[in-house]
């Protein structure tokens, strides 16, 4: 009797535990088909495997197509495409430019409002010496926190305003996030507004002011970690950055690769 009392309450317990498997599997399944890119919110990330391969993202380049977004070029020709994030001016971005045209290299600057505020004349010289502008926003918030479109679009449209405001030229309509965080609603509402958003498949801890890395450590990385269709993110706002540019461009040329634009890029994944 007390054995088929025991047989009668695991059958029980194995019934729920069956019934709620299934229905945790549902909802589950039911939320990566919601979200069929990222959930509300995510980091942009990257998983590297042998030197000089392409890494992967934490989403495929397929996925990011179908909103017009974009973190590496082909993997077939030694192609880099140069990029910078401009939160600010302290005295490294005319080192930048100076590297930039000696090489003959074309990049693109993603620029936030404060940047255009302090350092209007290195955004006219940007576009006077065939470099891309593109937004990085207006005041460099986490923009997977804003879900409506209004804030969004105020967050990109005052950055463009302003810049054309100062160089008398369009904002090209390139978007970066702040912090590479995002949400799927995002890209969906840069792609409605005619954006076409950049991650990036190289980059290192260049940002901190009072811990820039030495530069054999930026050299070991940006070196180590190159290849084929590399859109490089670096920051104006690095020290190091600005002593060591026209070395690291020389090695890269010399390790067989040249530079494009996002342009060249878009076109090419047409």
């Amino acid at each position: 009797m007390i054995r088929k009392k025991h047989l009668a309450i695991v059958l029980c317990i194995l019934v729920i535990v069956f019934c709620v498997g299934r229905r945790t599997a549902e909802e589950v399944e039911g939320w990566q088909s919601t979200f069929s890119i990222v959930p509300n919110t995510e980091n942009w990330g990257l998983g590297f495997g042998e030197a000089g391969t392409q890494p992967t993202g934490n989403v495929t380049a397929d996925e990011l197509k179908q909103y017009d977004a974009y973190y590496l070029g082909s993997p077939d020709e030694k192609k880099i495409y140069l990029t910078f994030d401009c939160g600010y001016e302290n005295g490294n971005t005319e080192l930048i430019l100076d590297a930039l045209k000696k090489h003959n290299v074309s990049a693109t600057f993603f620029v936030v409002g404060h940047f255009l505020e302090t350092s209007p004349d290195m955004a006219k010289r940007m576009v006077e010496e065939g470099h891309t502008v593109g937004n990085h926003t207006y005041h460099h918030p986490d923009m997977s926190e804003i879900s409506d479109m209004a804030s969004f679009q105020k967050e990109l449209g005052d950055v463009e305003a302003l810049f054309e405001e100062i160089t008398g030229t369009p904002l090209n309509h390139y978007y970066r996030p702040p912090q590479g965080k995002y949400s799927e609603k995002n890209l969906a509402m840069a792609q409605e507004l005619g954006y076409q958003t950049f991650f990036w498949s190289l980059a290192y801890v260049d940002w901190y002011q009072d811990k820039q890395p030495t530069q054999e450590e930026a050299f070991e990385k940006l070196l180590g970690r190159i290849h084929p269709g590399a859109i490089v993110l670096l920051h104006n706002t690095s020290s190091t950055n600005g002593q060591i540019l026209d070395e690291l461009l020389t090695k890269w040329e010399e390790m067989g690769y040249s530079f494009g634009t996002l342009d060249e890029l878009t076109e090419q994944a047409q």
